[in-house]
């Protein structure tokens, strides 16, 4: 079948394809994107060779058709991603927030941090996120020594402290990209030369991500509009996510962040988006440009 025979997609037929991804992911599309949803849909329905948009729907919907469903969501998300993205933000996540939480988390000997990358895309911001979290720990161990011997050579993260970042995205392709951790010159940037140097192996024309610094990033497929997601987190960055959401789902998802949460963590946003309005149960954070949330305790 040529593009010239693809059927025109009628209101009632789209407007039953975006209940469904709605329903599948919590991804609006309004009035403003319904280009850019047609456009996916008339191309997943050349691929899979169906004649009406109603025998696509059909197919989504039934158990054969949960292969296609992912594959849909997948061309539906954007996946533009870089390191050290948002300087301002990042700045204030490793000068402020990271200190903070292992100052609190020394006092009370808990040595663990963990960090949710949630929408991370093919990786850049785990990894920019294990970079500066290994860099903060560095200083903040300089500054606060413990009464271990740091065996030689050093380890990436010293003794006692543990780090978790889990990185979770809705498009297994790009987390199969993510997880390879092997970057072209082009995606490599923003990374300057001490931090090329440190934290990635340079492989001919491109860098791979070093081991130790692979081994603190756990990749998984989520879908953020279950309530089955990860748990404790110190942190979580979500960031240009929340964009495709409408309000109603942008609040669902506020709420379950904060329950995500350990007391005291922190919420990172995308740059054009805001918890403003949706909740009071975070209270910006803002320095130098960056800004973060961080979740509000409720005194009993």
């Amino acid at each position: 079948m040529n593009t010239s025979e693809i059927p025109a997609l009628t209101d009632a037929e789209l407007k039953l394809l975006q209940t469904l991804v709605y329903q599948e992911c919590g991804m609006h599309f309004d009035d403003r994107r319904t280009p850019f949803l047609q456009d996916r849909l008339q191309r997943r329905l050349k691929e899979c060779q169906l004649d009406s948009f109603y025998s696509y729907y059909r197919l989504l919907i039934s158990q054969q058709g949960k292969q296609e469903l992912s594959c849909l969501l997948e061309n539906l998300t954007v996946n533009e991603t870089s390191f050290f993205r948002n300087k301002a933000q990042l700045d204030l996540f490793q000068r402020d927030v990271i200190d903070e939480i292992l100052r609190r988390k020394q006092e009370r000997r808990e040595y663990s941090v963990r960090i949710w990358s949630a929408g991370c895309s093919t990786g850049q911001e785990p990894y920019t996120l294990a970079m500066l979290v290994a860099d903060a720990l560095s200083y903040f161990y300089l500054r606060n020594p413990l009464a271990f011997e740091s065996p030689l050579p050093k380890p990436l993260v010293p003794a006692p402290w543990r780090v978790e970042i889990l990185a979770s995205d809705i498009n297994y392709s790009v987390l199969r990209a993510a997880q390879e951790g092997s970057y072209g010159e082009h995606q490599m940037s923003a990374v300057d030369y001490g931090y090329r140097l440190r934290y990635f192996d340079k492989m001919g024309d491109r860098y791979a991500v070093k081991k130790n610094v692979k081994e603190l990033v756990h990749f998984d497929f989520h879908n953020l509009k279950t309530e089955y997601l990860p748990q404790r987190n110190d942190i979580i960055f979500c960031r240009n996510v929340m964009m495709y959401f409408d309000e109603a789902e942008q609040k669902r998802l506020v709420e379950k962040f904060y329950r995500c949460l350990n007391p005291q963590g922190y919420l990172f946003v995308g740059h054009a988006e805001s918890l403003l309005g949706l909740t009071e149960k975070f209270q910006m954070v803002h320095r130098n440009s960056g800004t973060a949330y961080q979740r509000v305790e409720v005194k009993v």
